[in-house]
């Protein structure tokens, strides 16, 4: 492809592993959770995985596991994080900080792999419908103000499977629920499908 041409890539990251990833926990819009020694060594190898992108700018989750990575990620790459909290994970309610066992998929509108419900809504929580169109008019944003070079986007295992979803024109009611490890690197273009990079 003449680089001319080359559309910019929206390089989605999961943050590394969490305290409550280990310990098995909801962890939605917790608090809480902050990154194991793994998971700083996870972010301190992102780095090397998006040798050769253009990135201009990093966007990162509030929340502090993924403002961890990213600050982790902006020092090998020299360029300041901005926190938006847009890219939150969904927001879990009552179930946050409880073990993912009992978050039944009548709650979260998850069984195994695919998306059964997208209006369901845990207590408190927020529906996978909601989580859609907050990530998607992020992305609609990003794409106004249309950067030359690739951006980086740290954020939440959720928020990845929904940016796929919507980056392929998939409704959220359609869309498979695939594992997205925690650091793994996800090059994102509209409207090319999504690429994973192996970690």
């Amino acid at each position: 492809m003449n680089t001319r041409d080359r559309k910019p890539t929206l390089w989605f990251v999961r943050h590394g592993e969490s305290t409550w990833n280990a310990s098995g926990f909801v962890q939605g819009q917790a608090s809480g959770p902050v990154l194991t020694r793994k998971g700083r060594n996870e972010a301190a190898n992102i780095a090397g995985s998006l040798a050769g992108a253009r990135i201009s700018a990093i966007y990162t989750s509030d929340l502090q596991r993924a403002r961890e990575t990213a600050e982790i990620v902006g020092r090998a790459v020299r360029i300041a994080p901005q926190s938006d909290p847009a890219l939150r994970e969904r927001n879990f309610g009552q179930a946050q900080g409880r073990p993912h066992s009992e978050l039944p998929s009548a709650a979260s509108g998850i069984e195994i792999d695919r998306v059964v419900d997208a209006d369901a809504r845990p207590a408190e929580g927020e529906s996978l419908t909601e989580l859609y169109e907050r990530v998607a008019t992020f992305i609609d944003e990003l794409e106004m103000r249309a950067p030359e070079d690739d951006v980086l986007v740290v954020t939440h295992g959720g928020v990845i499977r929904v940016a796929q979803a919507y980056c392929n024109g998939i409704p959220a009611a359609a869309m498979a629920w695939g594992s997205v490890p925690n650091a793994s690197v996800w090059g994102l273009s509209r409207p090319h499908p999504s690429i994973a990079i192996a970690q």
